[in-house]
């Protein structure tokens, strides 16, 4: 039997509240919430009077509830309240998501989330690693769709991303031009360290072959704008989505390299545990974002 809000205020339940059925409501629930014959056997003292027919509360009992029913008044409030976020777009979501994919998916879509949904205050943490949002106590991340574990829920929010190996026309000038991965071992490359897994492996697929290389060189950062730069400077040859330097591939300041070994890969998507438990916020940031 439900407690209503209204039938647990104040101290003085005792004089406030002497109905049968806010009674029964609270023997109820005690004795749902306690075990109430266990608790009886800790505080070596009976708490309630039964019959074959009734239950009541002893005088032990009554003064236990009297002294709950501010706690009482709490919990279903805040009980309440919590229930209340599976209907309305309102409260604090946690966001895991890398760095490239907060200024590509996210950004964009900042204006709209707080016009759309201003009782959404969206806590976001850029990071690349694949980090466990369950037990970090992440309500939702976003990643690539390979790197999504298969018990996710997930839904695409953006389209399948290029990469490409790009160099200055400079560097390029000054050393041969690779002809399959393997030759980039012979280069020097910046790496891209997404996270606290170490640097990323280039992937490359042509056909029925595929293959990763780690490559090295003078300069490893965490930071995409960082590699955009090192490769315009000279530094190396840097691996990159299309869509990162489409400016700069348009205006020959980087020149792509090893295109057929290539391919579209699965772009990001965002991800969480489960359906049953996605609240009203995470829904409407999750219609916000969906590609």
């Amino acid at each position: 039997m439900p407690i209503k809000r209204n039938e647990l205020r104040g101290p003085d339940v005792e004089i406030k509240h002497t109905t049968t059925y806010y009674k029964d409501a609270c023997l109820l629930w005690l004795a749902h919430l306690t075990g109430m014959r266990a608790l009886e056997e800790e505080v070596g003292v009976r708490l309630l009077a039964r019959t074959t027919r009734s239950v009541a509360l002893t005088e032990a009992g009554q003064q236990l509830l009297n002294r709950l029913a501010p706690a009482l008044t709490e919990i279903g409030e805040t009980l309440e309240e919590i229930s209340g976020r599976r209907n309305k777009a309102a409260g604090r979501i946690r966001l895991l998501i890398p760095r490239l994919a907060a200024t590509t998916v996210l950004a964009p879509k900042l204006g709209q989330i707080n016009r759309d949904y201003p009782e959404i205050v969206l806590d976001v943490t850029t990071d690349g690693s694949r980090r466990d949002i369950v037990a970090d106590r992440f309500d939702a991340g976003i990643h690539f769709g390979e790197y999504i574990e298969k018990d996710m829920i997930a839904v695409r929010v953006s389209h399948d991303l290029r990469p490409t190996i790009v160099g200055s026309p400079g560097y390029l000038q000054a050393n041969p031009r690779p002809k399959e991965p393997r030759d980039l071992l012979q280069h020097q490359c910046v790496n891209f360290r997404p996270g606290s897994a170490g640097s990323y492996r280039w992937e490359f697929e042509k056909g029925k072959k595929s293959m990763s290389v780690a490559v090295n060189g003078p300069l490893i950062v965490d930071d995409v704008g960082l590699v955009i730069r090192a490769a315009l400077d000279s530094v190396g040859l840097a691996y990159l989505s299309e869509h990162d330097i489409a400016p700069h591939l348009a205006a020959k300041r980087l020149v792509p390299v090893l295109q057929d070994w290539c391919q579209p890969y699965p772009g990001f998507f965002i991800y969480y545990p489960s359906r049953r438990q996605r609240t009203a916020a995470l829904a409407a940031l999750v219609n916000v974002l969906r590609h």
